[in-house]
């Protein structure tokens, strides 16, 4: 009878995460609206149920730059937990209407400290957002920008997660997604362009993502002549022809002087 009573009373994580109770509560933003301001007390944490949103900084000089994207299942705001009296280093938005379980950051700490379940359940979410951010600095310091935005894509399709992706990712300008992989607006339009032209994305609107856009990332050499330059780039065949001439002659007087 005791091991009955003891079962019953288990923790039971998922069912925490989707209700409201003492020291939390359901939230609904619609799209653009914050979660969270930067610089504001860092007081709760929110744990999304549905919807995606972003992480975003702002410079001193008023320059926007987005950190990572957010699906359901991802908690927001985690340093809320760090010490009392901080604020937040960034800003959370929702890209899509959310619904999202707010929770006190009191009623965190007690949680995490009495249901291991619970805790083990964070900690696992920790240390996938500390790989996710490594993954994020190796992207934009060895991969070409063209890489970096397919990636992008591909995670905002949710592709690699448990279930069927998002084939039509949340609403987003290409001014964003520059922001996002650090490039202008032109190049994230020329490689937009290719990658429809190639049959990994359709948009009308809204981007659908397809699963032969992983071809970017996984094969290296195909794609490597647009990390150097884009067509736009090159020369006229004219001019080229020209420069060649040039050049030719100019190897013939250097003979001529030997």
């Amino acid at each position: 009878m005791a091991i009955v009573e003891s079962e019953s009373r288990a923790f039971d994580a998922a069912a925490f995460l989707a209700s409201a109770g003492l020291g939390r509560r359901i939230v609904r933003l619609k799209p653009g609206q914050e979660f969270f301001a930067q610089g504001s007390p860092a007081d709760s944490i929110f744990f999304l149920q549905i919807g995606s949103a972003k992480l975003s900084v702002v410079s001193a000089n008023g320059k926007e730059a987005t950190i990572t994207l957010l699906s359901a299942g991802d908690f927001i705001g985690e340093e809320a937990i760090a010490a009392v009296g901080g604020l937040r280093l960034a800003a959370a938005r929702a890209m899509t209407a959310c619904t999202a379980l707010k929770i006190e950051r009191e009623e965190m700490i007690r949680v995490m400290h009495e249901e291991h379940t619970f805790s083990d359940l964070f900690v696992k979410f920790l240390l996938a957002r500390s790989m996710r951010t490594q993954a994020d600095l190796v992207d934009q310091l060895f991969n070409s920008s063209e890489k970096r935005l397919a990636r992008i894509l591909l995670l905002m399709a949710e592709f690699g997660k448990p279930g069927e992706p998002q084939v039509l990712i949340p609403p987003i300008t290409q001014e964003a997604l520059a922001e996002m992989i650090g490039t202008t607006r032109s190049r994230v339009s020329f490689f937009m362009n290719r990658f429809r032209k190639l049959g990994f994305i359709e948009y009308n609107g809204r981007i659908q993502v397809h699963k032969s856009l992983l071809n970017v990332i996984l094969h290296d050499g195909f794609f490597e002549q647009n990390a150097v330059s884009a067509p736009l780039l090159t020369p006229p065949d004219g001019r080229a022809k020209r420069s060649r001439g040039k050049t030719a002659r100019v190897g013939k007087i250097a003979q001529t002087a030997d």
